[in-house]
């Protein structure tokens, strides 16, 4: 009934598209400002959990808040790091989501595009495993060098299989 999935992979495509937009438009400027949209968004997001809420809501916003609160520690990273293009490797080394279309002619978004999980030069198709709607542990800068480690093995068709309560 809650589409806890979908909400995080949609606010993965915005926060990838905002971030990018931020630094197109104002570079490292760009990303600090984001950084404070994030934080004020966060903040919001605290108010809306200690409301009311089903359990089944609050599960999966509260998921939401550990995708978010990581997204809040990049851009901070980022801003520091003096992160200005999207091309900047601490940028392009994040996970990010883009909702690609079908028809590379075209270049149009559509809704028989396919999500898309970018990472450094790994691109690799989203796989729409259904996890159900579960707390996420939090991410950390190892599940980050994970992920990038995994990505790659993924792009040589090596495949990869984390252990452990994180894997």
């Amino acid at each position: 009934k809650w589409p806890g999935m979908v909400v995080i992979n949609g606010s993965q495509v915005h926060w990838t598209k905002e971030t990018e937009t931020a630094m197109l438009e104002n570079g490292n400027k760009g990303v600090r400002d984001y950084y404070d949209q994030c934080v004020s968004q966060l903040n919001d997001m605290v108010f809306l959990i200690r409301g009311e809420m089903t359990k089944l809501a609050r599960m999966s916003v509260g998921a939401l808040a550990v995708v978010d609160v990581h997204a809040r520690d990049v851009m901070l990273a980022m801003a520091d790091a003096g992160v200005s293009a999207p091309t900047d490797f601490d940028w392009i080394s994040q996970m990010r989501y883009y909702w690609k279309p079908t028809d590379p002619e075209t270049g149009e978004l559509s809704d028989a595009g396919d999500l898309k999980v970018v990472m450094v030069s790994s691109e690799q198709n989203y796989g729409y495993e259904y996890l159900g709607n579960s707390m996420r542990l939090v991410i950390t800068p190892l599940t980050d060098k994970c992920y990038l480690t995994i990505m790659g093995a993924l792009q040589m068709i090596l495949g990869g299989a984390p252990a452990g309560p994180a894997g």
